[in-house]
């Protein structure tokens, strides 16, 4: 099922980012966070999917925490709701938790995304999970680097694994290795549709702008993010800026 849908060079690279980080490994139980975007959707089918030809054994389940956006008023369908149903299509196991952001004063960006990073380390804990499953891309990691740049005057990015709480639980990023138009390929072929993102800040992030800034230079510059990409993993420590040590 999975070598029909997926290109050839796509599914190796999954399994490149896989086996060079080691993502999963025997009796992991993998929480899957998705958002309604087909990158997380994508994810959440591709690990259950996998299953099938992995040599090892793992669970998976999705999970949306809605931000509480929709409004039974509003005459359409809940979100949450209408992933349910994309997830229900693959039988993939799916709940659907309610964002609490009390307490968090204005919402913005990064406080949404740091209240539901939290809520997701404590559905891992309760649930016995091993890894949270995310759905960043190539694209995603680069447009992180630019991010950090400009924004807060440090070198980093989002990391194919990160490892947490003494080892106890494991951030995982099977897609890293694939550009978004792939991702986007994929969810074509297999029939998932992207969910309105209700929130008023949709399209008018730092994150969009940084992103229009690399299309530019994506268009000037053939395989440009495939150097940047590149970079990330070839750096010359000795042509950093350190300060020297002060004193005698």
């Amino acid at each position: 099922m999975i070598p029909d849908i997926l290109p050839r060079q796509v599914n190796r690279r999954i399994g490149r980012a896989m086996h060079d980080y080691g993502m999963l490994r025997d009796g992991d139980k993998v929480l899957v966070a998705v958002s309604g975007g087909v990158d997380s959707m994508v994810l959440a089918w591709l690990l259950a999917m996998w299953r099938a030809k992995a040599p090892i054994g793992y669970s998976v389940h999705a999970v949306n925490i809605d931000a509480g956006f929709w409004s039974p008023v509003s005459g359409t369908v809940r979100p949450a709701e209408s992933i349910a149903a994309q997830m229900a299509q693959f039988n993939i196991e799916f709940s659907i938790e309610n964002g609490d952001f009390s307490g968090e004063g204005q919402r913005t960006c990064f406080t949404c995304s740091r209240q539901r990073r939290r809520q997701l380390f404590e559905l891992a804990r309760k649930g016995g999970y091993t890894k949270i499953a995310l759905g960043h891309h190539k694209d995603d990691l680069v447009e992180t680097l630019f991010l950090n740049m400009l924004y807060s005057g440090n070198i980093s990015t989002m990391v194919p694994r990160q490892d947490l709480f003494n080892g106890r639980l494991a951030l995982i990023r099977p897609l890293a290795y694939l550009e978004k138009n792939e991702v986007r390929l994929i969810a074509r072929r297999v029939g998932i549709r992207p969910v309105e993102n209700l929130c008023p800040l949709a399209g008018d992030t730092r994150r969009e702008t940084v992103r229009n800034v690399l299309e530019n230079v994506y268009r000037e510059v053939p395989g440009a993010k495939g150097s940047i990409f590149a970079s990330l993993a070839n750096i010359r420590h000795d042509y950093i800026l350190k300060r020297e040590p002060s004193g005698g």
